[in-house]
Parts: structure tokens; C-alpha cells; sequence
């Protein structure tokens, strides 16, 4: 499809500007950050100064600073963010520049919709795909989108799987000419490297491309949607919209798929109150102009490395985008857009681990020329939300050598009258309790006015459950949170000092299921957490057995590490809480049709008896190998290549006579990939293999080519209609 074919006609009711009052709204925002940040320190301070200021409280001071200073952030984000959606009133609110009603197709331009891919679930893509692909043609919209599976996988399984589904999808969906598919031989610079491939061979021909990541399902509508809205704004860059979890079935998944619905919007408008169109991307599940991104947005190399790229491509792309005059808005209010959550807690702490060194990347850029000072802030605040982790764990590790040294000073008295404590006649213990309970109070404040919002509006009410099942869950997730804030924070603090030591982090694939409890692997992850929370405790009561008890909120997090981690990660239980109502949320309550569809053609796809064993492992290799017609779709999805030289030939013969003489598991990963790659030797693989005689095959070739022959007849693709 080329971009010329649709027209450029506007469709909107009016273009939103953001200069005129967003400076204000700055001003206003910061203010009140700034405030709540300095008296708490002022607090600090007069606690710590109590007849001197050493330089271990000097220290404490500084770290206490930019701790609260994230605090309040997030408060008066949050307060804000009730302010609005309670008046129900957005003048900065950039969904409202369009009517409700849907364009004609005639008034749409092209629009491409990536999915990148890295050793993905093939059956979850494919069936989200086959989704969104049918409620367009449904809405009559399908001949504006055209669909790209771009992939990067290194699984030569994967690889094989997703050639298959693909074709198969294709068939079902008559969507060849719209459904594309892609296989990078190389995956460089990961998924921005993947785009930016696109860009280079496609990107002319849309002039908007939709950013998804794997697990991504956006309604029709919304789809339609974004694009309207970037039609009726000319000079908004991209539109980022905000992704609802979906599909949780983990009691982890479930608590955070049920903050994300209950607390996430008030979080939202609070961050479209300050920052207005200039936004963040967030790497999926939004919208791009396609020709401002390719001339403004290629990312630049890191400083000292001359083929190292950011790892977390979004936030840079988006200050570049800024760079170049064009708007960032984040479409808060739109709806429709789904994606899936980590299901434990150990896969959440990889997740943060990747996005911990990319963050830490960003610090190259912080004085990068050309950059708006509200891109500086983003990127900062992407970094400190890192770093907050360790600084906690040093402000703790102080404050337990403070109050040892207090408690040796028989002379001092931590409830000496002096500054504000004489002021206000308290004591400064009385003071550090004033100051940790309103720290407390702001860090559950947001949560309960998200709580308050739903339980105010009838409909949003009955979408949570009812009453008594969103007040149970808000106090259960609060708690429960509570209890791996100090988990995290090690995990954390761990991820800061291996980027900080220059310890290599791999972006693996992300896993989208629990698969039942791993005990092995939560024994390993959690035990030094387990250690270290007995160590604490222990130290704190040697200290003073107060002292034990103000620490008891890190300690017992700790402590059970590893039952909290399991239990978090039952999917039974998590099934439970489902059946009871805890956790609910409003696609659960009123199931979208798109999900519901989805879901049931993943049941059917995993319904299915998958191949035994000691093929699974191969078993894409050996469908390329046996079937025709898999080996004549990928040979010609291969791109021709010039004649090799004599060295080149004789390296595949000696692979693929490997591969056939002794079986798949004489080949590594590396050696099977650049045997897939070949089209010549895969031909001939096929070939040889009928024509050899049975004696000559291995074993394993002989089950292969049995299991193969009873299968004939049956559909080669775990996709239905």
C-alpha cells in the first residue's frame, strides 16, 4: 500500500496547542513538588541536627533529599491527576480534537502496524494479530492498516514456527499482499535496529506506523482512532496511549494488572497535566509519523563505543522527536489498548534489570544539544527511578549506624527540644515519627483517591466488583506491595552495581506465562534476600529492640522472600482469587469481544498434543527438513545471494552432512541458524533425505520421518480459524 493512496484531508475539530498555558501548569506542578520536598527536608534536618550535623547525617541529608523529592513527585502527580479526572475536564487532553464518529476509509492514510518478535510465543502473536485484522475488516477499515512481523529470533525453532504461521495466516485471512513477515539475519541494535529496518525498506510508503510489541491487542477503533487524532494534529510526532494489562492469571499478575486499571489513571492525568505535548514514548502501543521520525529520530552511537547503541531506544527517540519542533502527547483517555505483564516476581526483576542499564545509558545524553529541558527531566527521572534503589539501601544502612550512635551517647538525647521540635514543643523522636507517618500517608494517599474515583462512579464500581471487593483489593495490594518494595529495592540496587561495574545485561525473551512455581530458581534468586533480611533484623535488635521494630517494615519483606515469591507465582491460587473477585478489573467484568476472541483461539491452539519429547526440542528443524511444501515457503522467503566462494560451499556441505548423518543435535545453534540461512543447502537437505536409504539414517531421523508420515493430513500450524 503507498501512502499517496490515502488523503490528506483534515478531520479535526480543532488542533490542540500546548504553548500558550503549559508553562504555567509547569510552574504550578514543580511549585508544589518543590515545597512538600523542602519541608520535608527541613523536618530532616531538624531531626538529624541535634548538637551538630556529623558527616554521616550530612550524608543521610543528601540522600534524603532526592528519596522524598520522588515521593512528592509522585504525590502531586497523583493529587493532580485526581483534580482532573474528579472535574472531569482536560483543556490539554488531545483525544478530544476529533468527533466520536469513524472516518470513511477515503479519509484515512496508510498506516503500518509493526510487531517486532524475538523468540516469541508464535501462537500469542498470530492470534492477536489475526484479531486486530479482523475487527478492522469488521469496522471496514482493513484496506488502511497494513500488518509487519518483523523478527529477530535466534531459535532456529522459532524461526521455522513462525514461517509456517505465517503462510498459514495468510491463507486463513486471504491477507497476503497485507500481512507481511520479516526475518533479520543479523538482529542488530535489537528492536530499535528492527525498526529502523523497516524505515529503510518501507517506511516511505505509510505515513503513520504503529508501534506494538508482542503481547499488544489495540481495538479497531482505537486504531482508527490514532489516527485521526494525528491526522487533525499536524505537528504531534507520536501519540502514545495507555496500555491496559490484560490476561493476568498469576495472584502477581492479577495485583498488578488491577493497579494498573484502578491507580493508573490518575497517575496518567496527573502526567499529561505537566507535561502535556511533551510527552514520552514508551516504546509500544503508540502511533509515529513516519517521515519526521526518519529524518529526526535515528539514534545516535554511544559515546566510547563505536557500535554500541541505547538499549532503551523510546525515551531517546522521543526527546529527538521534541528536538525537531514536532509534539509527544500521551492519549490518555482513549482506551482500547492492551498488553500482558511479567507473571512473577523474579520475571519482573529481569525486566527492570534490562531497562535499568538502558536508563543508565540516557546519562550520555543528558547535555546533548538541541534537547527541550522537559526531555533532560524525562531522562533524569528514568535514571533516579533506578537509582532511588540503592540510595535507600545506603540511607538504611546509615540510619542503623545514626541510631547505634545515639544510643551510645548517653548525653544526647534523641528527644532534645531544638529547632521546629522546640517550636512546635515535641520531641525529635516525636518528629521522626510525624515525618515517617506523613511519608506513609503520601505514598497511600494516591492509591486511595484512584480507590475513591472508582467507588464514586456507579459504573466503574460494579466494573471492580462492587464496594467490598475494591476496598479488599486496594488494602491487599497496598500491603502486599509493601512487602516487595524492600525485595525490589535489593534486585534493584543489584542491577545499578552491575551496570555501574560494567557487567554485560542481555535483552532474552520475555517470558508471558508462569508455567507453574520454579523452586529452584525462586531458592536462588531469593536466598540472599532471605539472608539479608535476618542479618538486619538481627543487627536492628542488637541496636535497640525500637529500633527493630521501625525496621520491621523491610525486614519482614525480606524475611519470607522466597514464600512471598511463590505464592505470588501460583497460578492456582491466582485462579482463586479470580473466582472470589479479588484483584477484578474492568475487562474482566465486561469482556471486550476482541479478548474474548483471542482468548479462545489461544485455547484451542494450546489445547493441542504438542510433538513428544525428544522432538520438541527440533522439531522446526525437522518440519524444514521432511515437509515440502515448509521447506519450498522458507527457501523462498530466503533472499537470493551471489554465487559463494569454494570455502563457503564446502562449510555448509560439511553442516549439512552433519546435520543428516548424525541428527539436529550435532549442530549448535549458531552452525543450524547459518544452515537455515542457506537456500541451496536447504533444498538439497530436503532432497537427500527422501533419497537416502534407511540403513544410512540416524535414529533419530527414522522416529522424525515416522512421526512425520502419521501426522500427514493434519494442519501443520497450532493457528485456527
Amino acid at each position: 500500500m503507498n501512502e499517496s493512496t490515502g488523503t490528506s484531508a483534515q478531520i479535526s475539530v480543532q488542533a490542540i496547542n500546548p504553548a500558550r498555558h503549559s508553562a504555567r501548569r509547569q510552574i504550578l506542578f514543580f511549585s508544589c513538588v518543590v515545597f512538600i520536598a523542602s519541608v520535608a527536608t527541613w523536618l530532616m534536618a531538624d531531626i538529624l541536627w541535634r548538637g551538630g550535623l556529623t558527616g554521616l547525617e550530612a550524608a543521610m541529608l543528601v540522600l534524603f533529599v532526592p528519596l522524598f523529592g520522588m515521593v512528592a513527585l509522585g504525590f502531586v502527580q497523583a493529587v493532580f491527576g485526581f483534580i482532573t479526572l474528579l472535574l472531569r475536564r482536560d483543556t490539554y487532553e488531545i483525544t478530544a480534537t476529533v468527533p466520536a464518529a469513524l472516518p470513511t476509509p477515503a479519509q484515512l492514510p496508510a498506516t503500518a502496524l509493526l510487531i517486532p518478535i524475538y523468540n516469541e510465543d508464535v501462537s500469542r502473536v498470530y492470534e492477536g494479530l489475526r484479531t486486530m485484522y479482523l475487527a478492522l475488516a469488521g469496522v471496514g477499515m482493513i484496506d488502511r492498516f497494513d500488518f509487519f512481523i518483523l523478527s529477530d529470533s535466534t531459535d532456529p525453532n522459532k524461526w521455522i514456527e513462525e514461517e509456517v504461521g505465517w503462510i498459514d495466516l495468510c491463507k486463513q485471512l486471504k491477507g497476503f499482499g497485507r500481512i507481511f513477515y520479516r526475518k533479520r539475519h543479523i538482529p542488530l541494535n535489537r528492536k530499535s535496529g528492527n525498526i529502523s529496518d523497516f524505515c529503510r525498506r518501507w517506511g516511505k510508503r505509510y505515513r503513520y506506523m504503529v508501534v506494538l510489541d508482542a503481547d499488544s491487542l489495540m481495538e479497531a477503533h482505537t486504531l482508527v482512532r490514532m489516527v485521526q487524532l494525528m491526522e487533525a494534529n499536524p505537528q504531534t510526532g507520536i501519540l502514545q496511549t495507555a496500555p491496559q494489562p490484560i490476561q493476568a492469571q498469576t495472584p502477581l499478575a492479577r495485583m498488578l494488572q488491577f493497579a494498573g486499571h484502578c491507580y493508573g489513571p490518575i497517575f496518567q492525568a496527573g502526567l499529561n497535566y505537566w507535561q502535556a505535548g511533551n510527552g514520552n514514548f514508551w516504546g509500544h502501543n503508540a502511533i509515529i509519523r513516519t517521515a519526521p521520525f526518519i529524518e529526526h529520530c535515528a539514534l545516535p552511537a554511544m559515546p566510547g563505543a563505536e557500535h554500541a547503541r541505547f538499549m532503551s531506544h523510546d525515551y531517546v527517540e522521543a526527546a529527538l522527536m521534541r528536538r525537531a519542533n514536532y509534539q509527544v502527547w500521551l492519549a490518555y483517555t482513549l482506551g482500547g489498548s492492551f498488553e500482558n505483564l511479567p507473571p512473577t516476581l523474579i520475571d519482573c526483576a529481569k525486566r527492570d534489570r534490562r531497562w535499568c542499564r538502558g536508563n543508565f545509558q540516557h546519562s550520555w545524553l543528558l547535555m546533548a544539544q538541541g534537547f527541550k529541558p522537559i526531555n533532560r527531566l524525562h531522562l533524569s527521572l528514568g535514571i533516579l527511578s533506578y537509582l532511588c534503589s540503592p540510595l535507600w539501601l545506603a540511607f538504611l544502612v546509615m540510619g542503623m549506624i545514626q541510631f547505634r550512635r545515639e544510643t551510645l551517647l548517653t548525653e544526647h538525647s534523641f528527644d532534645a527540644d531544638i529547632g521546629i521540635s522546640s517550636y512546635l514543643d515535641i520531641g525529635g523522636g516525636k518528629l521522626s515519627l510525624i515525618l515517617f507517618l506523613v511519608t506513609l500517608a503520601m505514598l497511600t494517599l494516591p492509591k486511595a483517591l484512584a480507590t475513591l474515583l472508582v467507588l464514586i462512579d456507579r459504573e466503574k464500581r460494579r466494573a471492580f466488583g462492587g464496594t467490598l471487593r475494591t476496598v479488599f483489593s486496594f488494602v491487599t495490594e497496598h500491603v502486599v506491595s509493601a512487602l516487595m518494595a524492600p525485595i525490589l529495592m535489593l534486585f534493584t540496587s543489584l542491577s545499578v552495581a552491575f551496570v555501574l561495574l560494567g557487567r554485560e545485561i542481555t535483552w532474552g525473551a520475555q517470558r508471558r506465562d508462569a508455567g507453574g512455581i520454579d523452586w529452584a530458581g525462586i531458592l536462588r534468586a531469593h536466598a540472599w534476600h532471605t539472608a539479608a533480611g535476618l542479618l538486619a533484623a538481627e543487627i536492628s535488635y542488637r541496636i535497640h529492640p525500637v529500633f527493630f521494630l521501625w525496621m520491621l517494615p523491610v525486614t519482614l519483606g525480606l524475611i519470607f522472600s522466597v514464600p512471598i515469591s511463590a505464592l505470588l507465582s501460583h497460578d492456582a491460587f491466582g485462579r482463586m482469587l479470580n473466582r472470589i473477585g479479588l484483584f477484578r478489573t474492568p475487562p474482566e467484568t465486561d469482556v471486550s469481544l476482541m479478548v474474548a476472541h483471542m482468548e479462545k483461539n489461544l485455547d484451542v491452539c494450546r489445547s493441542q498434543v504438542p510433538p513428544p519429547e525428544w522432538l520438541r526440542k527440533h522439531y522446526g528443524v525437522a518440519q524444514v527438513v521432511l515437509d515440502p511444501y515448509i521447506n519450498a515457503a522458507h527457501v523462498s522467503l530466503l533472499r537470493a545471494k551471489r554465487k559463494l566462494s569454494y570455502p563457503s560451499t564446502a562449510y555448509f556441505q560439511r553442516l549439512s552432512d552433519r546435520l543428516l548423518t548424525q541428527g539436529p543435535d550435532a549442530l549448535n545453534r549458531r552452525e543450524l541458524l547459518a544452515l537455515l540461512r542457506n537456500a541451496d543447502s536447504m533444498t538439497e537437505a530436503h532432497n537427500r533425505l527422501w533419497k537416502m536409504p534407511d540403513r544410512s539414517l540416524p535414529e533419530w531421523w527414522k522416529m522424525a520421518m515416522r512421526h512425520y508420515n502419521v501426522l500427514t493430513g493434519r494442519p501443520r500450524s497450532p493457528l485456527y480459524r
